[in-house]
């Protein structure tokens, strides 16, 4: 097979696995009220189910995994894990049940088959002059499968209610079994890296070290923190917050659909101004824009336009964080570790998320309202419009280290 067909097929699958397995998380929020209803929980309850998932889909042991086994074996895995986790969530009765089976099993099915694996597998085949146009399409395909997985899901809880539509999903995640395989298997890589395996630690674990002593890498983390925070308390409180102000839940779907719409758009045109702009100052913009844009929807009267319009609004700035942190990242410390460094920064975005679907859940079971949630959302867009000013956008220097003659690896 000639590289270019590969590079194909890869992105094809790829693409195809992260609209299945992403999409299909970003659906969840639509599971609240059915599942809260039924079971007789309360949404902190859920929330922390959707929390707990989130930050297990995280753990960057999945990107070891993938190194140590190969793209294909943890994908195929993770589809079945995935669609396993759905069906015994389907199957819940208790608090205890939703935490195992939909935050648990079905996390882990996510790690297998999410954005630390998929993107692992593209930048292993992606010629590196079209690396980051890669990485961009993947992005999109992300949004697509945000964009047609909402009102699927909406259709199937109406049709089949949420057990089913849990056990129709968990049908339709086997898929990505089948898009593994044709992922890279990666057996070369690791007889490669096995060769010089006490040089790579050693260079790892100085450039670790290095980011962790660097502010504007702790900054970075600090600021994806805030967007994991705002892209989980939306994702997954905003139908709910909508249905309490009078909104139809057809509406509230559509909303979610706009943000995977315009996250299409955003993603791209943040992207490529990173290539000409400073990426720093575009963060600031974008988090700042948030907080705007959060401001705005809270202060204009809500109704089914303006609830629509918001979804397209926060879309725009949903991940278009993406390709500008990541690119400060290889920016700042190069490619080598790229994929370390950036699950670092990863786990501190799910650790944002873990917080913002969890307190959303929990204060509106204490207040009746998420009005405090969204306030703290609009004071963590100013704060994380600001911390990334001071960032340094200069490549990194190891001090007191040995020339570093084999860099251009």
């Amino acid at each position: 097979v000639s590289k270019r067909s590969q590079f194909l097929l890869v992105m094809s699958c790829a693409s195809l696995t992260i609209a299945i397995s992403m999409g299909t998380r970003h659906g969840m929020g639509l599971f609240l009220e059915p599942v809260t209803s039924a079971l007789g929980v309360d949404r902190e309850t859920f929330s922390l189910t959707v929390a707990w998932q989130n930050l297990i889909h995280a753990l960057p042991v999945f990107g070891i995994l993938a190194d140590l086994l190969g793209f294909r074996r943890i994908a195929l895995l993770g589809g079945v894990v995935y669609g396993a986790g759905l069906w015994l969530a389907s199957h819940s009765e208790t608090a205890l049940g939703l935490y195992t089976n939909l935050g648990g099993v079905v996390g882990i099915g996510i790690g297998l088959s999410g954005m630390i694996v998929v993107m692992g597998a593209v930048g292993q085949v992606a010629p590196p002059e079209r690396r980051s146009t890669a990485f961009g399409l993947v992005t999109v395909a992300f949004s697509i499968g945000m964009f047609i997985m909402a009102p699927l899901l909406q259709y199937l809880i109406n049709v089949y209610g949420w057990s089913g539509a849990l056990q129709a999903s968990g049908g339709l995640v086997l898929i990505i079994s089948l898009l593994a395989l044709g992922l890279p298997g990666n057996s070369s890589k690791t007889e490669k890296s096995t060769e010089r395996e006490t040089e790579s630690e050693l260079t790892l674990i100085k450039t670790i070290n290095g980011a962790m002593n660097h502010s504007g890498y702790l900054l970075l983390n600090v600021g994806f923190f805030v967007c994991g925070f705002h892209v989980a308390f939306i994702g997954t409180h905003l139908p709910s917050f909508l249905q309490a102000e009078g909104i139809s839940i057809s509406t509230a779907s559509w909303a979610l659909a706009m943000i995977g719409l315009f996250n299409m758009f955003g993603s791209m045109i943040f992207g490529r101004m990173g290539d000409s702009l400073s990426k720093k100052n575009l963060l600031s913009l974008l988090y700042t824009l948030r907080a705007v844009v959060i401001a705005g929807f809270l202060a204009i009267p809500l109704n089914e336009i303006t609830a629509i319009a918001f979804g397209a609004a926060i879309g725009f700035l949903w991940l278009a964080t993406v390709p500008l942190t990541s690119g400060i990242v290889a920016q700042v410390f190069g490619t080598r570790y790229l994929s370390t460094l950036w699950a670092i920064v990863f786990f501190s975005h799910q650790l944002g998320a873990f917080l913002g679907v969890w307190l959303g859940g929990r204060v509106y079971d204490e207040t009746g309202s998420y009005t405090p949630v969204w306030l703290a959302s609009i004071a963590l867009g100013l704060l994380a419009g600001i911390i990334h000013l001071p960032i340094r956008e200069q490549p990194w220097k190891p001090s007191a280290l040995e020339p570093q003659t084999s860099g251009s690896d």
